[in-house]
């Protein structure tokens, strides 16, 4: 009987140690409202990086190699592409667009 008090105290004093709160994890302001506030939520982000990478995609598009302007327009049309699996988009392309070109 002696034992099963011992072992029923030790278990209590245990239990009480492993699920004590501390005051540490009270200190969070995120443990009382998780959520983030819409103003705040994107303070991260500076706008002027945003249109600078809005400006530079612009720049990309228009600055394409010939070889990527080939590629997508042999992507748009299916049986370019289908060829291009085999053969690849250099002849695919060549066979597909290679006799348009007027002079």
């Amino acid at each position: 009987m002696r034992t099963l008090v011992i072992l029923m105290l030790l278990t209590a004093l245990v239990i009480a140690a492993t699920c004590y709160e501390s005051h540490e994890s009270m200190e969070s302001h995120e443990y009382l409202n998780p959520f983030l506030n819409r103003r705040r939520a994107n303070d991260f982000i500076q706008a002027d990086s945003r249109l600078r990478a809005v400006t530079q995609e612009r720049i990309r598009e228009h600055s394409k190699a010939p070889q990527e302007h080939q590629r997508e327009l042999c992507e748009d049309y299916y049986p370019c592409e289908m060829y291009a699996f085999r053969h690849g988009y250099a002849a695919a392309y060549k066979h597909y667009f290679g006799r348009r070109r007027t002079k």
